[in-house]
């Protein structure tokens, strides 16, 4: 896959993560299966449709699907057909289901996908040996495999022609879902009701201004405030990012670089204006006001030294998500000039998600870093979870690392230090995307009537543990005194973060 660059110039290898992801925990998932099965039918997906499935495709103990209800919305042309092939194959082939219905608004969107699923099949003589029965006929597309009792089948129904009507089945691929209004959700999702175990996918972009987005924004909706087994996955820009860098266009689409090019991004800004260019390309809802965090962007962005590197007086600061999904560590310290630096390990990001992997990793920064005084996080959020008290001291579980706790009133008086700091300019980064979503969405929750505030997890859209593993980092390298390093070591060696 090609690579894009951050502003530091570093390679970032791969797609940028999505700008809001919200999935329910699970204690299995099928997601391999399903990017195994599309490389054997020669649609291998990009690593941002894999992601997507592995939000999407998590299993309770029970063995049902995690999330009955996934919302995708992403700019156009990214990709969003061949993992809707892909899905349809795979219920087929690996999951049993009965009925499969394919649907966009228009037919013309609808047969794009249906012939591209037939050009798969086609190119596979043993899949295509096990259909037995095949209908083109416009507005009636429909494949059969097997017979009897064993009959599977994948129907294509454009919604401009068939209303909601039909659309009973175990796997509900909608694509177009901007323009899926609220009578015609009405009809389809009682239809999943009788079913076993069903799940509905909706693949869309923002709305415009004349689209009826009621299904689509209501399932963004709750998934966002976590209310139901949803999963949503958003790529986009942010409110406050230069809608002219390329480096927003790559975040905003994961295939950049791939099908999306430079050049046709560039053609698209200047054939657009400003509020097309930020709906059609860069995935933004015009609508949405909770993206709009506490941290002002602009400030952030004067913030950025591609070249800050921290000397002394350094400390990890470590933060996991509500549901254990997702984990960071952030390292901060003193520069030469006397301000401070913080920033993300960006290794997590090739370890993917969930905390398997924090603790192993802790214990390797500890151990070829002596000059880290210190690891803090919150024993009062989930990273507790990872953590065992033994003598009044708290470690991460099976090793000798100590954690450092942070008091209620520390994380309040932590939170305002490094909004202050970025604000005055005292607080400097190396400009990474990761660290960037998450302080554009980040909100804050009072603490009581202490007239101190923490970030907000519980009212979080995405993964916000970058800004609040980097707050408890600068009070870490700011106040904390426990496991100062051996002096005989270099203090002013650089931090390795690998």
């Amino acid at each position: 896959m090609a690579s894009t660059k951050s502003r530091r110039g570093v390679v970032l290898d791969g797609p940028a993560p999505p700008r809001v992801r919200v999935a329910p925990t699970c204690r299995a998932n099928s997601w391999e299966d399903v990017a195994d099965l599309a490389a054997t039918l020669g649609i291998p997906l990009d690593e941002w449709q894999e992601q997507a499935l592995e939000a999407a495709m998590g299993e309770r103990s029970d063995g049902r699907w995690a999330s009955k209800f996934i919302g995708m919305s992403a700019p156009r042309q990214n990709g969003k057909s061949q993992l809707i092939v892909s899905r349809a194959l795979a219920g087929i082939l690996l999951f049993g289901e009965k009925t499969i219905i394919i649907s966009a608004h228009e037919t013309d969107t609808a047969r794009q996908v249906w012939q591209r699923l037939i050009d798969v099949i086609e190119d596979n003589p043993t899949l295509e040996a096990r259909v037995t029965g095949r209908m083109n006929a416009v507005n009636r597309e429909s494949l059969t495999f097997g017979e009897g009792l064993d009959k599977q089948i994948i129907k294509l129904k454009a919604r401009g022609q068939s209303g909601s009507r039909g659309f009973s089945a175990d796997c509900l691929l909608l694509d177009e879902a901007q323009i899926l209004g609220k009578q015609a959700w009405g009809s389809i999702v009682p239809t999943m009701s009788a079913r076993p175990n069903p799940q509905l996918w909706l693949f869309g972009t923002p709305p415009t201004a004349s689209d009826d987005p009621f299904a689509f924004a209501r399932v963004r909706e709750q998934s966002i405030a976590r209310k139901a087994r949803h999963c949503w996955l958003e790529w986009s820009a942010e409110p406050g990012d230069d809608i002219e860098s390329p480096e927003t266009w790559a975040k905003a689409n994961p295939s950049f670089g791939v099908r999306i090019s430079l050049e046709a991004c560039a053609d698209d800004r200047a054939a657009m204006d400003d509020q097309q260019f930020c709906l059609e390309r860069l995935g933004m809802w015009t609508s949405d006001d909770a993206v709009r965090g506490v941290i002002p962007m602009s400030c952030w962005k004067d913030a950025v030294d591609e070249a800050s590197v921290p000397t002394d007086r350094f400390a990890l600061g470590v933060e996991a998500g509500p549901d254990l999904s997702w984990a960071s560590v952030s390292l901060a310290g003193q520069r030469p000039d006397g301000d401070w630096h913080v920033e993300l390990d960006e290794d997590q990001h090739t370890k993917g998600a969930g905390v398997a992997w924090l603790v192993p990793h802790i214990k390797f920064l500890v151990e070829n870093n002596p000059q880290i005084r210190a690891v803090v996080g919150d024993v009062g959020g989930p990273l507790a979870a990872l953590l065992e008290q033994k003598q009044g001291k708290w470690f991460f579980n099976g090793t000798k690392v100590q954690l450092t706790p942070m008091k209620v009133n520390d994380l309040g008086v932590a939170c305002s230090r490094l909004l202050d700091g970025v604000v005055t300019n005292s607080v400097h980064h190396i400009g990474q995307p990761q660290m960037a979503s998450a302080a554009a969405v980040a909100t804050k929750r009072k603490l009581g009537d202490t007239g101190l505030w923490v970030w907000h997890r519980a009212s979080a859209i995405s993964d916000i543990t970058p800004i609040q593993s980097a707050t408890y980092a600068l009070w870490g390298s700011q106040n904390a005194t426990v496991s100062k390093p051996d002096r005989s070591t270099d203090s002013r060696k650089v931090v390795v973060l690998s």
